[in-house]
């Protein structure tokens, strides 16, 4: 029986700069750095948000080779930079807070922070094109 999801993938374009992004400006921690190739072009990385270890977030490079052809590769390239891919929400506990402190660090932010039914909701974009949702839980 399944019980519980433990990691999801993020595909993204450059992984080295995606990697800083999640790090550095989101603040998450990496769990995992290694190389899945000898060569050492793909790396396996994962990340979680501080304070929740037991789910990673796996920063995949769109690339061709065993998941995606060429063409395929290059047709997910182009959706990811055009900002077609929701990769779902972060639960903050002071959005306007955070909408403040990463729009000071050149974050783009599809929508600022705005009241909806079930909190306060920002929509950002990663370094790669992809959006997710920033929300603040109503209380």
């Amino acid at each position: 029986m399944i019980q519980r999801q433990s990691h999801s993938t993020i595909y993204v374009i450059d992984q080295g700069e995606a990697l800083e992004f999640y790090r550095d400006t989101l603040g998450f921690e990496v769990r995992t750095d290694m190389p899945m190739t000898e060569e050492g072009s793909v790396r396996w990385v994962t990340l979680s948000p501080k304070g929740q270890p037991d789910f990673e977030i796996i920063l995949m490079p769109v690339a061709p080779g065993p998941a995606f052809s060429a063409e395929t590769a290059e047709e997910m390239r182009a959706l990811v930079r055009r900002g077609a891919l929701g990769i779902g929400v972060f639960e903050t506990d002071d959005v306007r807070g955070d909408y403040e402190r990463l729009s000071k660090q050149g974050v783009e932010f599809v929508s600022p922070p705005e009241e909806k039914f079930y909190g306060i909701e920002a929509v950002v974009k990663d370094n790669s094109g992809n959006w997710f949702s920033l929300t603040q839980r109503e209380k």
